[in-house]
């Protein structure tokens, strides 16, 4: 199985297009990460993919792409549920599966006993399917003491065969996104830890919300034993101001508010005494890549001179630079 250093959320159809065309200009392993509300069983707001079409499509375009499901469990859809029929479907088609069941466990015990029930039911389903264990800050904040406590618990109660299907383990060191920044404390003895806790099981340490971190931070992580990250909004947020600055008429903005307002997805990201009508412009670059598979937006970009190759010539470079970041 390839090992990526970046792995990057499929925000859109150009980010999935340029992150493809990137692997194969360069022979560069990239993993993709979608979410349950990207890409669905059922579809989801990315270019209305269904799980299958978006894997063969990824598969199709490219060899050098490790294709994992980023936060595969119960409540972390579009609307709440036990997360088992978008598993039983991902088994069939991702590479491997983050399994992260703490959005609803917040109770160790509990936690620990239904990402056993899971692995298990992905073993049985596809034997060759690889995991990702742990989750990140914002979700279920955990030590390095739990974290390997957590390795030794999944360790004792699966059959060696299975364990061996884990890969990479969240580490944690004070990420957290809030709008278009990383608003984390960022605690290097944290991730040390953390890293070491996890090297020294054996697996991969990998880090979730990667996003607008600042120049030379990604660099300073890798030196100090990280070894993959997570990065997802940012790209979105490429796209979308490139859009955004390619819109010369006041009215269009207006029109793009709207569609991002009536969309709601930028509530998770923003506090609850925020007012949106006093932030157009900000609800836009926060929400913006949500609405592209809208028909209102397509029509509105129709009306725009930005192209596409554009739009993913600049995603090409952000992922250049992170790539250069991530070597050590």
């Amino acid at each position: 199985m390839i090992n990526p250093k970046i792995f990057i959320g499929p925000m859109s159809k150009n980010i999935v297009d340029a992150i493809i065309e990137y692997s194969n200009k360069n022979n560069t392993p990239i993993g993709i990460i979608p979410s349950r509300r990207q890409i669905e069983h059922d579809g989801g707001y990315v270019n209305g993919w269904k799980t299958e079409d978006f894997a063969k499509y990824v598969k199709n375009g490219s060899d050098n792409i490790l294709l994992v499901r980023d936060h595969g469990g119960p409540l972390q859809g579009a609307t709440p549920d036990s997360g088992i029929d978008s598993f039983v479907i991902d088994c069939n088609f991702m590479d491997l599966i983050h399994v992260d069941v703490w959005k609803k466990h917040e109770d160790y015990h509990d936690g620990l006993k239904a990402t056993i029930e899971f692995i298990n039911l992905g073993y049985s389903i596809n034997p060759d399917l690889c995991y990702e264990i742990g989750t990140e800050e914002s979700i279920r904040p955990t030590t390095p003491e739990e974290l390997n406590q957590l390795i030794n618990d999944l360790r004792l109660a699966l059959p060696e065969k299975v364990f061996k299907k884990i890969i990479y383990c969240v580490i944690q060191s004070g990420t957290a996104l809030e709008g278009s920044s990383n608003t984390g404390n960022y605690n290097q003895d944290r991730l040390t830890s953390m890293v070491n806790v996890v090297k020294k099981q054996g697996l991969i340490p990998k880090e979730h919300n990667g996003d607008y971190l600042p120049k030379g931070l990604i660099n300073e992580k890798f030196k100090s034993g990280l070894e993959c990250i997570n990065i997802a909004p940012e790209f979105g947020g490429i796209e979308t101001k490139m859009i955004l600055d390619s819109i010369n008429d006041e009215k269009l903005v207006d029109e793009f508010y709207e569609i991002c307002y009536d969309s709601k997805k930028w509530v998770k990201w923003v506090p609850s005494d925020y007012k949106p009508e006093e932030n157009k412009i900000e609800i836009i670059k926060i929400s913006g890549h949500y609405v592209f598979s809208d028909p209102k937006f397509i029509e509105l970009k129709s009306k725009l001179s930005i192209s596409d190759d554009e739009i993913k010539n600049e995603i090409k470079n952000r992922i250049k630079t992170l790539l250069d970041e991530s070597k050590i």
